[in-house]
């Protein structure tokens, strides 16, 4: 169990595995019947029908989510350098952007992604990186406020280490929280209200970050947005090291929308999206 997150606590450990494989069963039951009364046919000819599943649809992947999160939290943290292999960081970065290009347009956010460099090459897990990535994604759409709305994501290319800098023009984080964005789902009188989760995102990324051999730090003003910055060892790797096997935890899901789905108008998830 991380330590972060729940403090070596076994039994809650075992507890989280449970609720996470059970809640596993019944979405698969749930996103059978929902194929089955509103297949995409259907879907296609009826707006009314596609509507309604959309609302549907989006509150299965909500739950997958939280589901997904729920598993996570409940695994021993990696090794460092477990599971990785030489990857182009760059490409990562701007693979998600280009994912999350749509999904933003809907909710009137622009897009930026910058960086020096076609591409760069370092030892790291693209799938861990990708989803931690979608995690402050998700974070910056839900609390993009009104007025300019712009997220950038910039990869600064250092000889030591490669930063990933992702910030927004969102209503930022009041000075006297700052100190509980990573330990917000062990304290009920900081949780946000639904859809917002229960907080296990931001440590979910420190600890993706962490098991890197990097870090993650924040830095946020109220009323003025927010930056998060990874920091990534600037290294390759001489050969994959070999983790325990993982499952796919979006279940053959589309990543991007099973990630931003607590951010985004039930339209995503409209036929026309999920195709």
């Amino acid at each position: 169990m991380s330590q972060e997150l729940f403090h070596q606590d076994e039994p809650l450990s075992e507890v989280l595995q449970q609720v996470s494989g059970q809640l596993r069963l019944s979405l698969g039951n749930i996103h059978n019947a929902l194929t089955r009364l509103a297949p995409p046919e259907l879907r296609d000819e009826r707006q009314s029908v596609d509507l309604d599943a959309a609302v549907l649809c989006q509150s299965y992947y909500r739950i997958l989510r939280l589901t997904n999160n729920l598993s996570d939290a409940s695994e021993p943290e990696r090794r460092e350098g477990e599971g990785m292999d030489n990857d182009d960081i760059v490409a990562v970065c701007r693979d998600v952007m280009d994912r999350a290009a749509v999904p933003a347009e809907l909710l009137g956010i622009r897009l930026d992604f910058r960086c020096s460099r076609e591409s760069q090459v370092i030892a790291m897990d693209g799938e861990r990186i990708g989803r931690l990535l979608l995690n402050l994604l998700s974070n910056a759409f839900k609390f993009i406020g009104t007025g300019e709305k712009r997220v950038s994501l910039e990869v600064r290319v250092e000889p030591d280490s490669v930063y990933l800098t992702l910030s927004d023009t969102g209503l930022g984080i009041p000075e006297e929280l700052l100190d509980t964005v990573f330990d917000r789902c062990r304290q009920a009188k900081y949780l946000s209200p639904p859809p917002h989760g229960l907080g296990l995102g931001l440590p979910i990324c420190r600890r993706i970050a962490r098991e890197h051999g990097g870090g993650l730090v924040l830095a946020s003003e109220e009323g003025r947005g927010t930056a998060v910055t990874v920091s990534l060892p600037n290294r390759r790797g001489p050969q994959k090291l070999r983790g325990p096997m993982t499952m796919d935890l979006t279940g053959g899901f589309n990543p991007t929308l099973v990630e931003l789905s607590d951010a985004l108008p039930k339209q995503a998830f409209t036929q026309k999206y999920l195709d």
